[in-house]
């Protein structure tokens, strides 16, 4: 079951919003409702689900209801109509002291700007959900300073908000999202007001923060590389329509329309495109025991030049070329394990095309993509990694 469910979202601003929504219903756009009634669409039928432990990344220019949309998830505004599901139970309509309780134990919230007490210390600041609460004085203490130092703020808990750089009081403002145990963090333009060096920062912070933690995340950004970086799925908005929902590789592989091919059409695909998207299945390999005239008899097949050897689990042991085992056969020699190379280059499926770039300059066979376990899921040659540089890998 999905962590959050939306379906069927609108929010309409204005005088009479039912009346006005029957329009929009109808297919008004948002220029003939503002002329017709007055009214304006911040959400128009959006619909979405997040799954557990998921950086789900909205984005789209100013305007296009992002904002709104957050802000409905834990009505903050409340939406005209649809549903928002959180953990099956559906918090639109339901009584304030479900609504209460939802937002002090599953979700919490980041903006954009770090809203900290200026009169509390750094601490006293992160703990003050938990204080909302009703948690003792020393169980917050103790998870304001864990939460502290998980977004790199140790020795900072008794400094003045006013004493920190700007990058350090949104650190802050991580912490005390992080200190009160919810499940969901929605996290508004956070990074938005940053210097470019410290936004970096905090987006592998998060990132890093992501992979121990593993909360639900839904972040808010303007920035498509921001969320071509971070988000695991991304939203993209125009006009408070989704207009598509995707991976980071499948937004920039299959725009779905105009709208979206212009957001992408600057964006680095080598920072973004991995190793699993240009991989080629390893359906070419043999195992130790098939020997050095299997694995000649399937080069030859195959029309290649070497052969990555695996064992009955599929992990990988090495390669072979061609070259090697002809020589070897000439000796008499049938073993695979006597010609078999070791040292060979190797990456993971999620690897970018960037940092796969000089790997495939210096190596003289194929990189073989693997898994934790060593277990050989792909084979990338080096003209895989500039079709996919060029869009070109399918």
């Amino acid at each position: 079951m999905s962590k959050v469910k939306v379906k069927n979202l609108y929010k309409i601003y204005g005088q009479r919003p039912k009346k006005a929504l029957t329009f929009v219903k109808e297919g008004m756009s948002k220029e003939e409702l503002l002329k017709k009634t007055g009214n304006g669409i911040g959400i128009n039928d959006a619909s979405f689900d997040v799954e557990e432990g998921e950086i789900f990344v909205v984005m789209g220019l100013s305007g296009s209801g992002k904002s709104t949309l957050i802000r409905c998830l834990n009505r903050l505004i409340e939406p005209t109509e649809g549903e928002i599901i959180i953990d099956g139970q559906n918090i639109v309509g339901c009584d304030e002291s479900v609504l209460l309780e939802v937002r002090r134990k599953k979700i919490a919230m980041v903006f954009q700007h770090f809203a900290l007490f200026p009169h509390r210390t750094v601490s006293e600041n992160v703990a003050y959900g938990l204080e909302v609460q009703g948690v003792p004085f020393e169980k917050r203490k103790q998870k304001a300073y864990l939460a502290l130092e998980l977004v790199g703020l140790k020795g900072y808990e008794d400094s003045m908000p006013d004493a920190l750089s700007g990058g350090m009081q949104q650190r802050v403002g991580l912490a005390r999202a992080l200190a009160t145990d919810a499940d969901i963090l929605l996290m508004d333009e956070a990074f938005s007001a940053l210097d470019p060096l410290i936004r970096a920062e905090m987006q592998d912070e998060l990132i890093a923060i992501q992979e121990r933690m593993k909360k639900t995340i839904i972040f808010i950004t303007h920035d498509l590389d921001e969320a071509l970086k971070i988000g695991d799925r991304i939203a993209i908005m125009k006009e408070g329509v989704i207009v598509q929902i995707g991976t980071p590789e499948e937004i920039l592989d299959q725009p779905a329309n105009d709208y979206v091919k212009a957001f992408i059409k600057d964006v680095n695909r080598a920072k973004i495109v991995t190793a699993s998207a240009v991989m080629k299945r390893p359906d070419a390999i043999v195992t130790r025991k098939d020997g050095l005239r299997m694995a000649v008899r399937k080069m030859e097949e195959e029309g290649i030049s070497s052969i990555f050897v695996v064992d009955k689990l599929r992990t990988l042991l090495g390669i072979v070329t061609i070259d090697d085992a002809i020589e070897a056969l000439k000796k008499g020699e049938t073993e695979i394990e006597k010609i078999l190379i070791k040292e060979l280059e190797t990456t993971a499926p999620e690897t970018s095309l960037m940092d796969l770039m000089p790997i495939a300059i210096r190596t003289k066979y194929p990189i073989a993509v693997v898994d934790d376990s060593h277990k050989l899921l792909g084979i990338i040659v080096r003209v895989s990694v500039l079709a996919g540089i060029l869009g070109e890998e399918a």
